[in-house]
């Protein structure tokens, strides 16, 4: 019974009938093959606009490459403190800006505000002393599990305008934020001034695919080349490919955030009902922090329960999937209130 992360699940049977399938035919390389093109028809569906689609591996390639194609090597990256870019990519974006600079922004809930934009967007502009203010990236669902609404987003997209910056969404739990706000997806992106998406799948029953999408088609000569010269431009395309059509088809997508959603409701109320749990913060998505008694956190984990420790202590950051069976969060629920009344006993 594993709440790590929804890294941790396998893939969903249609994507690997998907890889299968594709694995039948002679077809063109990088890219040129018909399972790519369909995908990328797909998604201009999907986004309600003529976008360019970009299969790669790994959500921080599809960060770092983004980005790079957004930001010079003077340039600032405004993100949140908490935000994957600032904090898990080693550097990542560093690197393959060839030196831009994160410039970190607090926010409850892992959320930048547009007032934050607003106040640093302008800064050291025309200074040649200072980075040159450039881009933004928010995360959309954030780590905390938050989700920006449309009208945050657009604010945001607002203030970039204003100051000339670019404008990126880290969407590895994208799939779990729209069907949370029930908006469509070209309103919570390109409609609210997103230029580059980061649209994830692999935490959402993929084997291992992000798509990049470019809102703005300007960035697409460059984000070609950083791709090639990043090592991310695959030969054999049709296998990320496969992964994404399955993963669209049918709105598979939509079906396995809404039950990872669901799971994770089934928890947080579960929990807030125990006496000893406090939530840390509201259960938007598919991630709970919660925080329990120290020997409870040890009795779970002595139980076969796993999860993180999210400040080495008892904050616990529970994260449920597109699988995860209803008897797992109810097991966890029952074993936390048996040791939680002996703790209080």
């Amino acid at each position: 019974m594993d709440f790590r992360s929804d890294n941790v699940t396998g893939a969903h049977p249609k994507v690997l009938e998907a890889l299968v399938a594709a694995n039948r035919d002679a077809v063109s390389s990088y890219g040129e093959d018909p399972i790519s093109e369909r995908v990328t028809r797909k998604l201009q569906a999907i986004f309600e606009t003529d976008c360019a689609v970009f299969p790669v591996a790994t959500g921080t390639a599809a960060n770092v490459l983004a980005l790079s194609s957004m930001t010079p090597p003077w340039g600032a990256i405004f993100c949140h403190e908490v935000s994957h870019i600032a904090v898990d990519e080693c550097g990542a974006p560093e690197f393959f800006t060839g030196g831009a600079k994160l410039v970190t922004l607090g926010g409850k809930g892992g959320k930048i505000a547009a007032a934050e934009i607003e106040a640093r967007g302008g800064a050291g502009k025309g200074v040649v002393h200072h980075v040159q203010p450039a881009a933004v990236s928010i995360t959309q669902a954030t780590e905390f599990g938050a989700v920006y609404r449309q009208e945050e987003i657009a604010a945001v997209g607002a203030a970039c305008k204003r100051h000339g910056l670019r404008y990126h969404m880290d969407g590895a739990r994208f799939a779990n934020a729209l069907v949370t706000l029930n908006r469509s997806p070209a309103d919570l992106t390109w409609r609210a001034g997103v230029e580059a998406l980061s649209f994830g799948a692999t935490k959402n029953g993929a084997l291992g695919v992000e798509a990049v999408i470019l809102f703005d088609k300007t960035l697409t000569p460059e984000f070609e080349l950083r791709r090639k010269r990043g090592g991310h431009l695959f030969s054999k395309m049709r296998y990320l490919s496969a992964q994404l059509e399955a993963y669209l088809e049918g709105d598979l997508w939509l079906a396995n955030a809404r039950h990872a959603n669901a799971m994770a409701k089934r928890l947080a109320e579960g929990l807030a009902r125990l006496p000893g749990s406090q939530l840390e913060y509201e259960v938007e998505t598919n991630e709970i922090f919660v925080r329990l008694p120290e020997p409870a956190v040890a009795g779970l984990e002595r139980e076969g329960f796993r999860f993180y420790r999210w400040d080495g202590a008892q904050l616990l950051r529970l994260v449920a999937a597109w699988n995860t069976p209803a008897a797992a969060v109810d097991a966890f629920l029952a074993a936390a209130k048996r040791l939680l009344a002996a703790n209080a006993a």
